[in-house]
């Protein structure tokens, strides 16, 4: 039976992985210890991993935030090759080495320590999940006019389908960087603003902008998505559906 340490395993996504893990002795790592396979650690400082990791055999990484994941990943990396780990996952996000914004960048960041570590490695990279689509326009959609980006396109996916890719990824064999996954469709931020309207019986009033500088540029330019990325299944009218 193998060990795998997940961490953000309380998180949206970790929640969903850990129950696919099959037989694997699974340890979840987080801030506060909240049961015997829980692990108190600081992944910006690095306090209390080397005890999380020694006996894994695999680390799913999927901690992550606005900040940091650069010097998190970094001293997780460090932990498992001292303990000698035989696989390393990481989940990224699509155009993280295209899109000129911090989250994208430090992700890019975390990967190139993965790919230059001593350790076997498996990375996907996936789209923006409903969820963060969905807190996006929710929070526009409380302005008494909605601000809408011109030119912005994404391709939202299902956090279910991530993690059912991420937990088969996790019981294989190192993969290096897999296909990416997004969601099935395309959608303009004013579609995914007006379905939110819609979904909510709301009218609003929307207001066209045009997001300056690079970040804009790539946006418009589509480089934040990847047509030919593997799709899931769950759609955003779903989600919405179920929200």
């Amino acid at each position: 039976m193998s060990t795998i340490l997940v961490t953000g395993g309380t998180g949206t996504l970790g929640t969903l992985v850990t129950p696919l893990l099959g037989d694997a002795k699974v340890r979840v790592l987080s801030r506060h210890a909240a049961g015997p396979e829980h692990f108190a650690c600081d992944l910006m400082t690095g306090a209390g991993l080397d005890a999380a990791v020694e006996g894994a055999d695999v680390v799913l990484h999927l901690a992550g935030g606005p900040k940091g994941d650069d010097v998190a990943t970094a001293n997780l990396v460090r932990a498992a090759e001292r303990a000698g780990v035989g696989h390393f996952v990481l989940i990224s996000v699509i155009a993280a080495d295209r899109v000129p914004l911090g989250y994208f960048t430090r992700k890019a960041e975390a990967e190139k320590t993965v790919v230059a570590s001593s350790l076997p490695w498996t990375i996907l990279r996936a789209a923006q999940f409903h969820g963060f689509c969905f807190d996006a326009v929710r929070a526009a959609a409380k302005l008494p006019v909605v601000p809408v980006p011109g030119g912005m396109r994404f391709q939202p996916v299902d956090a279910h389908d991530v993690a059912a890719r991420l937990a088969a990824l996790t019981l294989g064999a190192p993969a290096g960087r897999v296909p990416d996954l997004a969601g099935p469709k395309v959608y303009t931020m004013r579609e995914l603003v007006d379905d939110y309207l819609r979904a909510k019986g709301k009218r609003r009033p929307k207001l066209p902008v045009r997001l300056p500088g690079k970040a804009g540029r790539v946006y418009r330019a589509g480089e934040n998505l990847n047509l030919d990325a593997e799709t899931g299944t769950g759609t955003w009218e779903e989600f919405l559906a179920e929200k």
